[in-house]
């Protein structure tokens, strides 16, 4: 198992921890081959990317093959990160002294990290042998996928943090928001008459869109002129999309509003806006089976 060295990670992660990029294989000679009840995860499903691989490991029907460890919204550790995740981190990179951050897919029978990139942990667990049929990234698919990977990444949830950024001028937010706005209106056309983004199936891509539509309207609104959200609520496909896979119990149940909230709150630095008040969605009426929809 091997770490991206420091030269190689992004500037954001080099004050944050080393970026491990261990993969699943098929067969024994990768090192690490997808074989039930050897590896684990361990995520928030407050974090964005937690929320992911927790949507697509029920999707996926892993629960018995691959268990998940449920983290706190907040991180409980004195270095900003997990506590419960420092053993891991410790003994998978030599006198490691940064903050134990998820997500994480781990190997029980080392003791030691995987990786920690979540785009590449829902692909391998893709690997799995499963009960399920129908695989995340199927074979054809994989550029469209990737399209709307990047689409979301970059047209919604780069653009909506610039568009709500403090100390932004009036033109570098409104040409964020055009960008946003773009986005949306050509996933809105995908959506026109389409229960999904790819196929006619339920995909990874739609597991990517559903969780940046998630930020967007819990996050990201909250820095957004009122107008903004409005503009952004008239994607009235979109966001039919969203409530109809909020349904979904793999979706649903792993909504959890009260953590996204608390996160938001512990991470945010930024002023809030008139958007704040502009919700798009009822997220806990229409969540099945969420934490927050079993508290009402």
């Amino acid at each position: 198992m091997s770490i991206t060295p420091l030269a190689a990670v992004p500037p954001a992660r080099l004050v944050t921890a080393p970026d491990f990029r261990g993969r699943l294989g098929r067969d024994a000679r990768s090192g690490h081959y997808a074989v039930p009840h050897r590896y684990r995860l361990h995520l928030s499903t407050a974090c964005p990317d937690g929320l992911r691989l927790a949507v697509g490991h029920a999707l996926l029907g892993l629960a018995d093959s691959c268990p998940v460890t449920f983290l706190p919204a907040l991180p409980d550790g004195r270095d900003g990160g997990h506590a419960e995740l420092r053993p891991l981190y410790e003994a998978s990179a030599h006198h490691y002294r940064g903050p134990a951050l998820a997500p994480v897919l781990s190997d029980d029978w080392s003791g030691r990290i995987v990786s920690t990139h979540a785009r590449d942990i829902l692909r391998d667990l893709d690997r799995f042998p499963r009960t399920c049929k129908n695989p995340l990234f199927p074979p054809g698919l994989e550029s469209v996928i990737e399209s709307v990977e990047r689409m979301c990444a970059e047209g919604i949830e780069e653009a909506a943090q610039r568009a709500g950024r403090a100390g932004a001028g009036p033109a570098e937010r409104a040409a964020a928001l055009d960008a946003l706005l773009d986005a949306l209106g050509r996933l809105e056309r995908r959506l026109a008459g389409e229960e999904y983004l790819a196929d006619g199936r339920l995909t990874a891509a739609d597991v990517e869109l559903w969780v940046s539509l998630v930020q967007l309207d819990l996050v990201h609104r909250c820095h957004l002129d009122a107008s903004a959200v409005q503009r952004i609520a008239e994607h009235r496909a979109l966001w039919a999309y969203a409530r109809r896979l909020a349904g979904h119990p793999a979706f649903g149940r792993h909504l959890d509003l009260d953590g996204i909230a608390r996160r938001h709150q512990g991470h945010c630095q930024g002023l809030e806006a008139a958007g704040a008040a502009v919700q798009i969605l009822d997220w806990a009426a229409h969540a099945s089976g969420s934490p927050d929809a079993s508290r009402r």
